[in-house]
């Protein structure tokens, strides 16, 4: 089969699209033909070879990434009902990794993708919807809050909007650059805004017309966090729930006193819950089939990867990132 193999951590184009060994299927898992395999932000800082405890340890070399997958099964291992091969599944645990024509899992962690649902919209519901679901519960939006949603043209910000929206939420979205502006205000946002725009967050506090953010959900981190914090309101929610931009910001805790503001790091919460994963899986899913999230998507060809990490490492794209073999 062909994949995406590094040899060697580094820039984006030290991954490669060669030929390799077809994985078989052990006991009790599928082998899955892939149509769809996720790319994560992760995965691009793991490609570059950097280390925290934060991240995934570093694989072996070399290595094919990518644990998100969605397609058909073609084979079963020992132990599985034959009954499985030609159904269309999606996990969140291929292996040796997506970014390959073909993929095994545990049948344990495979999902029927509903009916209707587009393959690359299953891969994307899989991890990034789930995540998205995740911080909501933490977040614990409710139709009186007035939310500010950054990097909301991202994987999650996009379901983040939809999902504040459908509460009847007042829904701010703030992104980088008019097209990503312009696909937050059609997601139904109250207000979408460019947070490249010099004093963005002056101009939002005057639109507001009084009245102030209740909950950020910050996905971006640095300088932008910083401008968005301005505008929560006292007794408000500071709610971390990415770090697109890689920046530094955490509020004063002084700050957070005075002005009596909970600060949440929704992601290092997530980390010590990872016994939730299934059964948000399955609820991500079940909203993606519904129709009440409807997950943006930007595909690239499977032997296109490097292209891929590097559009987006510069934050050039809106929404999920899949290959397609």
């Amino acid at each position: 089969m062909r994949a995406i193999v590094l040899h060697t951590f580094g820039p984006a184009e030290n991954l490669r699209y060669e030929t390799v060994a077809d994985p078989v299927p052990g006991p009790g898992q599928v082998r899955i033909a892939v149509r769809a395999a996720g790319v994560h932000l992760v995965e691009t800082m793991m490609r570059s070879g950097l280390a925290s405890e934060t991240l995934p340890p570093l694989p072996e070399l070399p290595a094919v990434f990518g644990g998100e997958v969605a397609g058909t099964v073609d084979l079963v291992g020992p132990g599985v009902d034959p009954a499985w091969i030609g159904r269309q599944v999606v996990t969140s645990a291929g292996t040796p990794g997506g970014y390959a024509e073909l993929a095994v899992a545990d049948l344990a962690s495979v999902h029927r993708v509903p009916d209707g649902l587009a393959y690359e919209a299953a891969v994307a519901m899989v991890v990034t919807g789930t995540t998205a679901l995740q911080l909501l519960d933490v977040a614990e939006l409710t139709s009186d809050d007035v939310v500010l949603v950054t990097s909301a043209a991202g994987g999650i910000g996009r379901l983040v909007v939809q999902y504040a929206r459908d509460l009847g939420a007042k829904v701010i979205g703030a992104a980088g650059g008019p097209a990503k502006v312009t696909a937050v205000s059609e997601l139904g946002a109250d207000l979408a805004v460019d947070y490249n725009v010099p004093s963005w967050h002056k101009a939002v506090a005057e639109q507001l017309g009084g009245r102030a953010v209740t909950a950020l959900l910050d996905g971006v981190g640095g300088d932008k966090a910083r401008a968005a914090f301005e505008l929560i309101a006292d007794g408000g929610r500071y709610i971390t729930i990415g770090n697109a931009s890689q920046g530094d910001f955490e509020p004063d805790t002084e700050v957070l006193k005075e002005r009596r503001i909970t600060a949440i790091d929704a992601l290092t919460l997530l980390i010590g819950r990872p016994e939730d994963g299934p059964a948000f899986e399955t609820r991500a899913l079940a909203a993606a089939g519904e129709g009440r999230l409807v997950p943006a998507v930007q595909t690239f060809p499977l032997s296109d990867a490097a292209a891929a990490h590097a559009a987006l490492e510069a934050r050039a794209t809106t929404g999920k990132v899949v290959l397609v073999p």
